[in-house]
């Protein structure tokens, strides 16, 4: 089993696939190694060789932020905003969307699940 960055990648997978299992690389940074390292797009990885287990390893080593260490930077970055009490912070701090998104309705991955809110129900009309 290929064990790259702390992530065990699925051995039936193809390389370039197997690679965005780690957190931190996508499809693109994925085919870049792939092409880079001048492995075949073809190649599944665990017709992966130890060298190229190796050399894929110290790749990304140094070229890439990846797993625990960008969690942190991220994780930081939002503490940072949070104390500086900028407006991206206070929606952090609040839990509600970032980026200029609507709140009115379709918020709910963001804001979680809806909360019934007591003493709301609407009695019936007197004649």
């Amino acid at each position: 089993m290929a064990r790259i960055a702390g992530v065990n990648i699925p051995q039936n997978k193809l390389v370039r696939i197997g690679l965005t299992y780690i957190y931190g690389i996508g499809e693109k940074n994925s085919k870049d190694i792939c092409n880079s390292l001048d492995i075949p797009k073809n190649k599944r990885v665990n017709e992966l060789t130890d060298e190229e287990i190796l050399k894929i390893r110290e790749f990304i080593d140094q070229k890439f932020t990846v797993e625990g260490d960008l969690r942190r930077d991220i994780s930081l970055n939002i503490k940072r905003l949070i104390d500086l009490a900028s407006y991206r912070g206070s929606r952090h701090r609040k839990k509600l969307p970032v980026r200029g998104q609507r709140t009115r309705c379709n918020a709910r991955t963001r804001k979680g699940k809806a909360i019934a809110i007591a003493g709301k129900k609407l009695t019936p009309l007197k004649k």
